[in-house]
């Protein structure tokens, strides 16, 4: 029987999935998808190749296992900064501030990485149930604004940021895309 490396079973196997958990998600970030393999996650979790099998069924499985265990803390960031806001001018300013600050700070590369993978559409929809409660946020904030359609506004709102996503992944200067951003988005969504 194989030693345990913790007080019990159940930690033991907590303890080796969030190995295999980080291992995976520091190869995504060095590799991409492709240096996401079973063999190098166990590796590099000093663990044998069959523990990865026991806990994942696949790579997909993998990589929504490191969203549900990464996306809630950025997630956190920006419902904080939304919660601050008194106003709905000022809830979509934080929403599209907050975003790309933490893009900005490094914290969205991970989500840049997933987003181009060819994932199977249930995992897809592991990854997409966790934006629902930031969705409804934003959605609620567009529709007291009472400009466009809450859906609407909230989609565009979001195009708006995921461009300055990819501008600030360009290497062009963080501060003048959020500046930048959040005068359109609030432009657009606030005067009507």
């Amino acid at each position: 029987m194989p030693k345990i490396s913790a007080p019990s079973l159940a930690e033991h196997r907590a303890r080796q999935r969030a190995a295999l958990i980080s291992a995976a998600r520091d190869l995504l970030l060095e590799g991409g998808y492709q240096a996401l393999s079973f063999g190098a996650v166990a590796e590099r979790a000093e663990l044998a190749r069959p523990s990865v099998y026991w806990y994942f069924k696949s790579k997909d499985d993998i990589i929504a296992a490191i969203c549900e265990e990464s996306l809630p803390a950025f997630l956190a960031r920006v419902h904080e900064a939304m919660s601050h806001a008194e106003t709905p001018r000022d809830r979509l300013a934080a929403y599209v501030r907050s975003q790309l600050e933490a893009v900005a700070d490094g914290e969205h590369r991970l989500g840049q990485i997933v987003a181009l993978v060819p994932l199977e559409p249930e995992v897809r929809e592991r990854i997409a149930v966790l934006h629902e409660g930031l969705a409804a946020e934003i959605t609620d904030a567009v529709d007291a604004l009472g400009t466009v359609p809450g859906h609407l506004g909230a989609a565009l709102a979001q195009g708006v940021v995921e461009a300055g996503v990819q501008r600030i992944e360009a290497g062009v200067d963080p501060e003048l895309v959020i500046e930048s951003a959040m005068r359109m988005v609030l432009s657009g969504l606030v005067a009507g």
